[in-house]
Order: C-alpha cells, then structure tokens, then sequence
C-alpha cells in the first residue's frame, strides 16, 4: 500500500527527484512489512500429528480397565490407562503407542 501511494505523489504531486525519493521510501517500507509479517508468521513450528496430543486432557467415554475409549479435542480414540478410569473421569495423554494413547487420571 505505502508502494502504491508513493507511486502516486511521484506521478501527480511531487517534482521530479522528491518523486524518486518518495518510491524508493514506499518501497523499502514494503520489504520491512513483508520481511515482519514472515518473521511473524513463522515464529514456532506448528504442533499437528498424533504426537501434538501428549500432555492435554481428555474424558473418559468408556472405562479404561485397562483399555478403553476417551475424548480428546473432539475426537474419540483408544486409550490404555493402567490405573483405571471410570466413564466421565478426566485424563491426560501421557504417551503415544501406534494409535493408542496411553493415559493417567488427572
């Protein structure tokens, strides 16, 4: 955007080498806000993948004793809780072993 209004006060407003001045400033602005805006975006890598699940809390939805189901982030997956958990009871992902999570009661 600053590009495009210096290119306009270069043609129409401004005298000839203000006119220069002027797009060289509009342009540099503009590599310092792409430059910013990609630093910005790119600032931690994105957690996706079974492995993203390890350390947030589900519930139960059938008792684990010691394999059962739970509920994490909306979705249902097989869970393997050693101590045992009762339906409704809030777990954490501990571990992960192929697709099944392994968890401890919270």
């Amino acid at each position: 955007m600053a590009l495009l209004i210096a290119l306009g006060l270069a043609v129409f407003v401004l005298p000839s080498p203000w006119g220069v001045v002027a797009v060289a400033v509009g342009g540099a602005v503009e590599l310092v806000e792409a430059w910013f805006l990609w630093q910005w975006s790119h600032r931690r890598t994105p957690a996706v993948g079974v492995e993203a699940l390890i350390g947030a809390r589900a519930v139960v939805v059938s008792p684990c004793r010691p394999v059962g189901s739970i509920r994490v982030k909306g979705e249902l997956w097989q869970a393997r809780c050693e101590g045992g958990a009762d339906e409704g009871a809030v777990v954490a992902v501990v571990a992960v072993e192929r697709l099944t999570l392994v968890v401890e009661v919270a």
